[in-house]
């Protein structure tokens, strides 16, 4: 139901995920290369499977508990990768891959506070259902 604000929510969480690792890069690197998303199978995958998971989510609207639900797998899965982006980034030794960060690790974050926003709108119409029950 586009009506309602938690699928704007997912769908900017999914367009975050799927579309911007095209635009942003993550890093330059010593040879000023520019690397993408695309250039590494687990981040293409983790991003490309953020946003599965976000528009299997938008489709679900009749089972808001297992909307929810993946809702917070999708938040965990966006916390994995902006671990393997702390991780890379802290492990380096000596500037031997990475010279200048690039937006597209602070992805991860931007899609976290979407599926946030899109995880309290959905306990909220959760609640207003539940107490709708409660009054027949």
């Amino acid at each position: 139901m586009i009506q309602r604000i938690q699928t704007l929510y997912l769908i900017l969480a999914a367009g975050i995920s799927a579309g911007l690792i095209f635009v942003f890069h993550l890093w330059t690197n010593n040879e000023d290369a520019k690397v993408y998303a695309l250039d590494n199978y687990t981040y293409l995958g983790l991003f490309l499977g953020s946003a599965f998971l976000s528009l299997i989510s938008i489709f679900m609207f009749k089972n808001r508990k297992s909307q929810f639900m993946l809702g917070r797998l999708n938040i965990i899965l966006n916390f994995i990768l902006l671990g393997i982006f702390v991780y890379q980034s802290l492990n380096l030794s000596g500037e031997t891959n990475v010279s200048e960060k690039g937006i597209g690790i602070l992805l991860p974050i931007f899609s976290i506070v979407c599926l946030v926003l899109a995880n309290k709108a959905i306990k909220k119409d959760e609640d207003l259902v539940k107490s709708v029950d409660r009054l027949r």
